[in-house]
């Protein structure tokens, strides 16, 4: 095993706000590695790798920088692997790395680590015509609202009619199944990455076992860093872009809806994982950690993932539509309007765990590229044909969810992120701290009360999850988006600020 200073040979700083991985970092490199930081996140970083070269563990995964560089030595990667500023250790690929395949090359593969169990989680901002001072005197009644029209928590049981049948149309259909229902707006598909719906779907591909675990969790929250929050407009950056979105002041209240996939998209994760370890003592494909595991993309293994993944995608974006209609009746009911007299529009939808077939120049070739996004963003600049046409002058707009009690941005694509980071950027805060160790270290009646201090109103089903969530657990989101935003790969918008949260 190197030493500390023998593994900072393998790195080198390229700009003020990038590193380089080299090759020979880990064995069998095919491209480098690079990650974006700055001085603080830094430090998190070099810290984490220097634990580990001193033999202390935390939390039983490979340091994030060793993870990036195990996913540059996957079959079929070009350019490089990416490590966003959010980027901490996850399961196989680190959370908020990125990498592309090349789907002309026999030998590219797919791997489940790179998209995660939590399949499609993702981000959805919807504006309203409400002022701050408007919510404030009923602040609490309005939470209370939400909390009750939107099941939240661990075994929580979606209030959505839902049999097998259903389960199967929504899986195949996503958003035109809640539009056909009457649970969306025909707009809101229209601010929706992939129109809120992936065509490759194939809900014969979802084990029976996922769609068991999917069919009563339809729109509802989950636990973990899941959640719906009240916002304001705290700052706005970028006059034009905001106005696109219908945001032209500060104190307009929002709401934003942070789940994903629930149980379902777990198995099919899973189920995928089972059956690449298999495929790759088939095909002879060697990783450098068997949490890795994949299959070409090409083979059946391969297709049939990408079937069910895209299922499984559809299942979190009918799931966040439910949760968007019940938010929409929760603000009817507290302010005895409609949804449609207080402009709740959907803004955007994006999704930060996904894997998608996009087309990307490299070295001035058009090239077709499985991309792999977990914990990271689509982040395509102006007059890019996959974003709607009320953004085509502003770039796609990235919503960044904070931490518990801390704000969330609004970001745009950029041209130059399109060239250095295959139009992608961070997808929130990150871990600082594990789970475990949040538990150990903080107490959750000390961080209610710093939440109440910030007049933030909380509802939250469960005490463990306080600490677990607490803005203390994780790095600063707006170090994290500033860092994006210096390197050029994202441009800030707009800040919000939580004034309610809701959370499982």
């Amino acid at each position: 095993m190197r030493t500390y200073n023998e593994e900072l040979k393998y790195l080198e700083k390229v700009t003020p706000r990038s590193w380089r991985i080299k090759k020979g970092f880990v064995s069998n490199m095919n491209v480098e590695g690079l990650f974006y930081v700055n001085d603080h996140l830094e430090k998190l970083m070099f810290d984490e790798l220097k634990q580990s070269c001193n033999n202390r563990g935390f939390g039983g995964f490979l340091p994030a920088m060793k993870q990036i560089g195990n996913v540059a030595a996957l079959p079929g990667i070009v350019q490089k692997s990416i490590g966003l500023p959010d980027v901490h250790s996850g399961y196989g690929f680190a959370i908020g790395n990125m990498a592309a395949f090349d789907m002309s090359d026999p030998k590219a593969v797919v791997s489940p680590g790179g998209v995660g169990f939590d399949i499609n989680c993702g981000v959805r901002l919807l504006r309203t015509n409400l002022d701050e001072k408007d919510v404030d005197p009923i602040k609490e009644q309005l939470c209370q609202c939400m909390f009750n029209h939107i099941p939240v928590g661990v075994g929580s049981k979606g209030i959505i009619p839902m049999n097998a049948q259903a389960l199967e149309e929504a899986l195949e259909m996503g958003m035109d199944w809640s539009l056909r229902e009457g649970y969306s707006w025909a707009e809101d598909k229209e601010h929706c990455e992939e129109y809120g719906r992936m065509l490759q779907a194939d809900p014969s591909k979802v084990s029976s076992r996922a769609k068991k675990r999917g069919l009563p969790q339809l729109g509802t929250l989950g636990a973990g860093n899941h959640y719906a929050e009240v916002q304001v407009v705290d700052e706005i950056f970028d006059d034009y872009a905001a106005r696109k979105m219908g945001i032209d002041h500060t104190g307009q209240v929002c709401v934003m809806i942070h789940s994903g996939s629930r149980g379902m998209g777990h198995q099919v994760a899973t189920d995928a994982l089972v059956a690449m370890e298999k495929a790759m003592k088939r095909d002879k494909i060697e990783v450098n950690d068997r949490q890795l595991a994949c299959a070409q993309i090409s083979s059946q293994e391969g297709q049939d993932y990408l079937k069910s993944m895209a299922a499984a995608a559809n299942y979190a974006w009918v799931n966040r539509t439910s949760m968007t209609f019940l938010s929409r009746q929760a603000f009817a009911k507290i302010f005895n309007s409609t949804p449609d007299d207080l402009d709740m529009h959907v803004i955007y939808d994006v999704s930060h765990n996904i894997a998608k077939v996009e087309e990307h120049f490299i070295d001035g070739k058009q090239t077709t590229l499985l991309v792999h996004r977990k914990g990271s963003t689509r982040a395509f600049p102006p007059h890019h044909p996959l974003i709607p046409v009320d953004y085509q002058l502003t770039g796609q707009p990235v919503l960044i969810g904070g931490t518990m009690g801390t704000c969330s941005y609004v970001l745009t694509g950029t041209d130059q992120g399109m060239e250095d980071t295959f139009g992608t950027t961070c997808h929130g805060a990150g871990r600082a701290l594990s789970r475990a160790k949040s538990r150990r270290n903080l107490d959750y009646m000390d961080v209610l009360e710093a939440l109440n201090a910030q007049g933030i109103s909380i509802r939250v089903a469960s005490p463990k999850l306080v600490m677990e969530e607490a803005p203390k657990s994780y790095k600063d989101v707006t170090d994290v988006v500033n860092t994006c935003h210096e390197a050029g790969i994202s441009k800030k918008a707009i800040k919000l600020r939580p004034i309610g949260v809701i959370k499982g």
